[in-house]
């Protein structure tokens, strides 16, 4: 029942971001461009690195499954 419960919280926080995604793009217009996102664009290459995001990313879902596993625990 625990995984469940789980699964559940975890599909509305997704429903919710997509909503968000959807309607309201200017939101998360900053994602991608944040400073030490690694950017190179020359002519005919294109390399993007997007380390401070991703960092963020990882943050973010550590605090959010940490606070889940206190919840369900």
């Amino acid at each position: 029942m625990e995984i469940g419960r789980a699964l559940v919280a975890l599909g509305l926080m997704l429903v919710l971001l997509g909503l968000v995604w959807l309607y309201a793009p200017g939101l998360l217009a900053w994602f991608g461009r944040l400073p030490g996102d690694i950017r190179l664009e020359r002519e005919g290459f294109r390399f993007y690195f997007p380390l401070t995001s991703m960092l963020l990313v990882s943050l973010v879902l550590s605090l959010l499954f940490n606070l889940l596993w206190r919840w369900f625990r």
